[in-house]
């Protein structure tokens, strides 16, 4: 994906996110809580009758235009409107790069952000978050036809293409490939599938957007990581009573079976849980 995602995964641990969902959050949030304490996160949004999100609008299939005009749509656009229409709110988008999109929700520009913000420690200390909404692994793409290749340790001696500013490719060296330098998942592809690298390691979330466009039966998942990467709503600190309600938005929405509709959309298959 465009964002590197940053998971949970020991071996692809912190260093710098191209998912890289997601970019680096300032120090200093600030809270919804004014100084005496009360958190009116929740009946802001209610009194605003408005729930403003910021995300990006050029991050496809998440938040994207359709044809770089119309209205915003993607994966977590429909999922933050459903969630705002439990609210009994209407959402209102903050379209901003994600570099500065930390700085506008501490600004109190927006009240979330819905943008594939993957849950770390480190964001976890300067942010509320909702229930992830997204769970995903890293996987590794090879051609059909390849059976030599069914582990991360089968990756030994053999060729990837990877991003040399991705976690991926820490991972690839880490179990021993040789990594051949491309600009992104399309190049590395078009490697594999002209037989010039063995693999490609990525978020499965790529894979199955391309998959839900391609339909590319010359590419196949031969293996995955145990460990997951989780996506979530990002709040600033203090917005108890908004993450609250967010969360249990989200869990009607899940047992509704609105959740999984919205992903089989967007990927062929219910990467919400």
């Amino acid at each position: 994906m465009k964002h590197m995602r940053l998971s949970v995964i020991g071996l692809i641990a912190a260093a710098g996110l191209a998912l890289s969902g997601c970019g680096s959050a300032s120090t200093s949030p600030s809270s919804s809580a004014p100084a005496g304490g009360t958190d009116t996160s929740l009946s802001d949004v209610k009194s605003a009758g408005v729930l403003k999100v910021g995300t990006e609008g050029t991050y496809k299939p998440f938040s994207f235009h359709a044809n770089g005009s119309g209205d915003l749509t993607g994966y977590d656009a429909e999922i933050i409107t459903a969630v705002a229409d439990k609210l009994g709110v209407k959402p209102s988008f903050q379209e901003t790069q994600f570099d500065a999109i930390f700085a506008g929700l501490e600004a109190k520009r927006f009240d979330v952000v819905a943008n594939q913000v993957s849950i770390t420690d480190e964001r976890k200390a300067k942010y509320d978050f909702s229930t992830p909404y997204t769970v995903s692994t890293g996987v590794i793409v090879t051609k059909s036809d390849n059976n030599s290749i069914n582990s991360f340790d089968s990756l030994k001696g053999k060729t990837t293409a990877q991003s040399l500013t991705s976690n991926w490719y820490k991972l690839a060296q880490q179990s021993g490939a040789n990594v051949q330098a491309v600009e992104g998942w399309a190049q590395a592809i078009t490697l594999l599938k002209q037989g010039r690298v063995d693999a490609t390691i990525n978020d499965k979330l790529t894979y199955l957007d391309q998959q839900k466009t391609s339909h590319d039966d010359s590419i196949k998942v031969a293996a995955e990581t145990t460990d997951k990467s989780l996506s979530a709503f990002a709040f600033r600190k203090g917005s108890t009573t908004l993450t609250d309600a967010v969360n249990k938005a989200l869990a009607e929405l899940q047992s509704d079976g609105t959740l999984t509709k919205i992903s089989q959309k967007y990927f062929d298959a219910d990467v919400t849980k």
